[in-house]
């Protein structure tokens, strides 16, 4: 199983996400009882790669997401430390053509931000293997406009990403980020069945070693861990065992 390391990025600072209440995030100060600089993302992303051993990053552009002047300075400067998978509030084939110029290795689209789906057949056309679907939920239900939320069915969602092409698709609760609460692996599991092509990674809630053993149950072929790092609740030795455990690729 691959292990991303996530960065939430508001106001050119590394915030603590928590149950999808971005208004309440607070810079990260530590990582494991080693304290940074309050927000230095960099200093974050050095510590994930150098400390835990992670070669991938989860960037969330909070500010692109909610309409404001996107980070490409910061986001570019994290793609040198590690492989980059940016969410920065891609809507069209040209949001993703800029993301790919900014060095990032994935375009993250989030279910939040899309518009259409027809957007998402087009932005597929343009990167190809470097479009990753994040299904974006809270409390388990779907997000986003009507035109794209499927009537709340999380497998009609998930099975439309498939059909146009995503290589991977993100599942993210917004509610469990940060609680300590879990995910819910059933839920994964059908994201699973309805787009089985799809490289499946789930993040939010994940609390340590036995959650990601039930991801890998479920079929995740990676996890998106944030809070159980910063808190040392899952070891560089637990992250060495879970990579050891499933290969990403399939």
């Amino acid at each position: 199983m691959r292990i991303v390391g996530v960065l939430d990025l508001r106001n050119g600072r590394a915030v603590h996400a928590r149950a999808g209440d971005r208004e309440r995030y607070e810079p990260v100060q530590s990582v494991a009882g080693e304290a940074i600089v309050p927000g230095d993302a960099l200093a974050l992303a050095e510590i994930y790669r150098d400390r835990f051993g992670l070669s991938e990053l989860y960037v969330a552009d909070l500010d692109a997401i909610e309409g404001r002047a996107p980070q490409d300075r910061l986001a570019s400067s994290l793609a040198a430390v590690g492989a980059v998978w940016l969410d920065a509030g891609v809507s069209s084939a040209d949001g993703a053509r800029r993301v790919l110029t900014l060095g990032a290795a994935h375009v993250v689209v989030g279910l939040e931000t899309l518009a259409s789906w027809e957007a998402l057949d087009e932005m597929c056309a343009v990167g190809g293997a470097r479009i990753a679907f994040s299904l974006d939920l809270r409390d388990g239900k779907p997000l986003g406009n009507e035109r794209v939320s499927c009537g709340g069915s999380v497998h009609a969602v998930a099975a439309r990403a498939g059909e146009a092409g995503v290589a991977s698709i993100i599942v993210i609760d917004l509610a469990r980020v940060g609680t300590r609460g879990g995910l819910d692996a059933g839920l994964v599991a059908r994201v699973h069945e309805a787009a089985p092509h799809a490289a499946l990674l789930a993040g939010g809630g994940v609390r340590g070693p036995d959650d990601l053993a039930r991801l890998d149950d479920a079929g995740c072929d990676g996890a998106l861990v944030a809070t159980a790092l910063l808190d040392g609740r899952i070891t560089v030795d637990e992250i060495a065992a879970a990579r050891r455990h499933r290969s990403f690729s399939r």
